[in-house]
């Protein structure tokens, strides 16, 4: 296997083009691609035919107008290639008006109020900065979604304009400094994925995990991640064959899949990518997303993407690794020998210290889920307060340049081993704060609070706008000053960026009690749930800020709102219903079986003197009644829910809050309940696999062992074959 001529096999991208496209027409389209200038519409036939021809040499028989709705899922509608001649013949055909406009139903999706039920149309333009790719015989051609009436519907649309709104206001800062080779600034993004896999026989056996993508109950195994050895270990055979198909597939369509490993918690991996500009790295997370899911049933294995698929272990977010770039090279974040004196460097990251504490709670709603309520704040990933981890050296260097003491310095020195043979290595400006929210790593910053599912499109566009917004305030002063003030004004920023903003500033542990007592003192925001969190999207100065840059309306910063409260509930109301099925339908029936089992041979334990048996039953009926109460509590609960959703409609006010302070610790009162049943059970007379069947399960543990070798084997092989 060539790795450079399978790396993009299957994209429309340079190579392609250039193979496939005049010349001239390659040289606008990549204008577009690389340097963000308008799309010349007089090109598109052209490149419909090229793309038409390239897609045809790979099999491809349809084409698609891939998009990205609001539900952190892609979609798109399949029409062939063919047309019908009079004399009852095919050709081949693809228009420019197919490549760039198409027209899915608008009413199918998530709109907020956007669009009625009886007002269906919509439409999909085509994205030319983001390649097109074929995948399972249909070209997909990467499109922006909207409303009849305009509104965006999607999560690329945004994100466009929130790149369109950024690089103006970067050129600017860039200028004003001298540097005027750069024709185009992008936030540049790497999006770390976390992930688990479990055998898909046992992951069928249980509905939760079909249904809900976590386990709704389920006691804790003896041993979960307690001796930290799945970290960074050795990747089992039957895991590193899944991950070197994924990588091939990957590469095929231009992901460029760097890092894999085990995770901290057991079946739990990731996968790392190189940075791409964010349009793409947003595309392509949520491709892989899909290529994890496929891939992993080719093999036997469900992927699971939920963040919190089991209680105990660790759960799985999204590393968003952010950075601004231009076309010529230059990183805004890279600090350079003497970050003391890179004014761009200093300019970048006040500009980010300055986002970050004005819109804070906009990033905490970036990585709203329903499943990231379980995960933030346990002590396994990020609280849900914002603060940013800068090191105690950058902090010291930016209040020295501030107080304009000379000599600031980042070296970073060198790390003695104390071993003769092993190199000296080179030491990082600062330690990693695995604590942190919005941590500096080094030249770009990590953003750590998304969960797994997510897509990265809504906290870029929110990181994107909001830096945008500081650049141009930045720009303002510095256009302002003359030339002899330029580095006074510099230093004026830095001084005023601490002193407004220092308070999001915090190198410490983020985990700590103490942390959350001075955060208060802070007076950051501390938004514990979706529901609060949700509502600040309409704040005024959230909305002033989208209207400014041209991101959102006002009208579609409501409609978010309406969906993500309306998506919440859903989440939590399927969950809840699948938790009663599983309880009334296999739980409650098998431990009442149990118990009567154990109360027909109580009498004869009790003759031989034996009071142990007698103290089982009693604990066995009181945990089966128990779960009888707290099954019908939750019943109650849910009826009463949808009740207020039959008289004030889904995305009412009151609805999500219900569900938030009588639905959840409705549900998590059982669980406890049914968990203790469990614990005290035969796993013999457990209607469905535990823990440690789906997370320790002897497939993993022992690579092909004897009992699965032909049936694993077998699995691989097919796929191969069929591959």
């Amino acid at each position: 296997m060539n790795l450079t001529t399978l790396f993009g096999s299957r994209v429309f991208g340079d190579a392609a083009m250039q193979k496939y496209l005049p010349l001239p027409i390659y040289e606008s389209l990549k204008n577009t691609n690389r340097l963000g200038k308008p799309l010349d519409p007089k090109i598109a036939d052209t490149v419909a035919q090229g793309m038409k021809e390239w897609a045809l040499s790979l099999g491809a028989t349809h084409y698609s107008h891939w998009f990205l709705p609001l539900s952190n899922m892609s979609a798109g509608k399949h029409d062939s290639f063919i047309d019908l001649c009079s004399d009852g013949t095919v050709v081949t055909s693809f228009s420019s008006s197919a490549l760039v406009q198409g027209e899915p139903d608008a009413s199918s999706f998530p709109s907020g109020g956007l669009r009625a039920t009886f007002e269906a149309r919509g439409y999909t333009a085509w994205d030319p900065t983001s390649p097109a790719f074929v995948k399972d015989r249909t070209l997909y051609i990467p499109t922006a979604f909207y409303s009849y009436t305009g509104e965006a519907l999607d999560t690329k649309t945004p994100l466009l304009r929130s790149m369109q709104a950024l690089n103006p206001q970067a050129l600017r800062i860039l200028h004003r400094l001298g540097i005027d080779d750069a024709q185009f600034v992008s936030a540049t993004v790497g999006a770390e994925q976390e992930y688990f896999l479990i055998d898909r026989k046992l992951a069928d056996e249980r509905l939760d995990l079909k249904l809900c993508g976590r386990t709704l109950i389920g006691a804790k195994p003896p041993k979960g991640q307690q001796l930290d050895d799945y970290y960074c270990g050795r990747i089992r055979l039957r895991i590193a064959a899944f991950m070197h198909d994924l990588d091939e597939q990957l590469w095929s369509y231009g992901v460029s899949s760097k890092t894999k490993h085990n995770e901290a918690a057991p079946a739990q991996h990731e996968l790392a990518p190189i940075f791409e500009t964010v349009n793409i790295a947003c595309d392509h997370n949520l491709l892989t997303m899909e290529v994890l899911r496929e891939t992993a049933k080719r093999h036997g294995i469900t992927c699971l993407l939920h963040e919190k698929p089991f209680a105990g272990i660790n759960g799985s977010g999204k590393h968003n690794n952010y950075s601004i770039s231009t076309d010529t090279g230059i990183n805004f974040l890279s600090p350079g020998k003497n970050p003391e004196k890179n004014h761009l460097f200093l300019l970048s990251v006040c500009a980010i210290i300055d986002s970050v504490d004005n819109y804070a709670d906009l990033l905490r709603l970036s990585a709203i889920t329903p499943g990231n309520e379980h995960r933030l704040g346990g002590g396994e990933a990020p609280p849900d307060i914002i603060s940013m981890f800068l090191g105690e050296k950058l902090t010291q260097m930016l209040h020295d340049v501030a107080q304009g003491i000379s000599g600031a310095s980042m070296d970073k020195g060198v790390l003695n081993t104390g071993v003769a043979i092993l190199p000296h290595l080179a030491k990082d400006d600062s330690d990693r704060n695995r604590t942190s929210p919005f941590a500096f790593t080094g030249n770009k910053f990590e953003f750590r609070m998304l969960g797994s599912s997510q897509s990265i499109g809504l906290c870029n566009t929110v990181l994107n706008t909001a830096v945008a917004d500081a650049f141009s305030r930045f720009a303002d002063r510095l256009e302002r000053c003359p030339d002899e003030k330029l580095e006074e004004e510099i230093v004026g920023i830095v001084f005023d960026t601490l002193k407004e903003h220092g308070r999001i500033i915090y190198n410490g542990n983020n985990y700590s009690q103490d942390w959350r007592d001075e955060a208060a003192r802070r007076g950051l925001p501390i938004l514990t749930n979706s529901p609060d969190t949700i509502d600040t999207l309409c704040l005024e100065k959230n909305v002033e800020l989208f209207e400014k840059y041209k991101i959102f309306t006002a009208k579609e910063c409501q409609a978010r709102k309406e969906i993500m409260h309306e998506y919440f509930c859903k989440v939590l109301l399927i969950e809840a219903d699948t938790l009663l099925h599983m309880i009334k339908r296999q739980v409650f029936p098998a431990g009442l079986s149990y118990l009567q089992e154990v109360s027909r041979d109580l009498a004869p334990l009790s003759s031989l003197g034996l009071k142990s048996g007698q103290t089982h039953a009693e604990s066995l009926a009181v945990l089966v009644d128990k779960v009888f109460e707290r099954c019908a509590l939750l019943e109650n609960v849910l009826t009463d829910v949808h009740a207020a959703i039959a008289m004030n409609g889904q995305s009412a006010v009151s609805v999500p809050y219900k569900v938030r302070d009588s639905l959840v610790p409705a549900m998590a009162s059982l669980r406890e309940a049914c968990d203790a049943l469990e614990v005290i059970m035969p796993s013999s007379r457990w209607p469905m696999p535990t823990y440690t069947d789906l997370l320790l399960d002897d497939c993993w543990g022992n690579d092909f062992s004897s009992s699965n070798q032909h049936r694993y084997s077998q699995t691989y092989y097919i796929f191969r074959k069929r591959a």
